[in-house]
């Protein structure tokens, strides 16, 4: 028997986009690397440490936990094209910060990020690779259809 789990984190997903100057009045956010994240890490948990919230490294993606403002304005949602996505996302900005000279902005991910897991029979729970998960996938869609259908029933039928 296989065991795979879908995982969605607790806290909510981060992300972070360094400010590319086009003009003196407009920029354009862009991805960062990896080795420049791992720059500006401490600085941005110390940002995000001052509105009491905490930017945590974790297995899979950063994640940001505590108390958000629950007052949240349409203005404040920005959506993304991430490179790599047909479409665009939603991302919620809660923070910018400079370090050396650079402009930088830290986001909260509005759509849950889902990610599979495989436990073994030891108990343990390993991260699927994104092979592993293409090799899934039809599984997997047919599977929530009809996990879906079940909980939330057909939207197709009459009552």
């Amino acid at each position: 028997v296989r065991n795979f789990c879908c995982c969605i984190p607790l806290a909510y997903p981060g992300a972070h986009f360094a400010w590319e100057s086009e003009t003196e009045t407009e920029s354009t956010l862009v991805e960062i690397e990896d080795s420049e994240l791992a720059e500006i890490y401490e600085t941005a948990k110390a940002v995000l440490a001052e509105k009491e919230l905490t930017l945590q490294d974790t297995a899979y993606t950063l994640t940001v936990a505590g108390e958000l403002p629950e007052e949240m304005d349409e203005e404040d949602i920005v959506q993304i094209d991430v490179e790599g996505e047909d479409e665009t996302e939603d991302f919620l900005e809660i923070a910018k910060f400079y370090f050396a000279e650079r402009g930088y902005s830290v986001f909260l991910e509005l759509d849950p990020l889902p990610f599979f897991a495989k436990r073994t029979a030891e108990g343990e729970v390993h991260l699927l690779d994104e092979e592993a998960i293409a090799a899934m996938q039809p599984q997997l869609e047919e599977h929530f259809a009809e996990y879906f259908a079940d909980e939330f029933g057909d939207e197709d039928e009459e009552e």
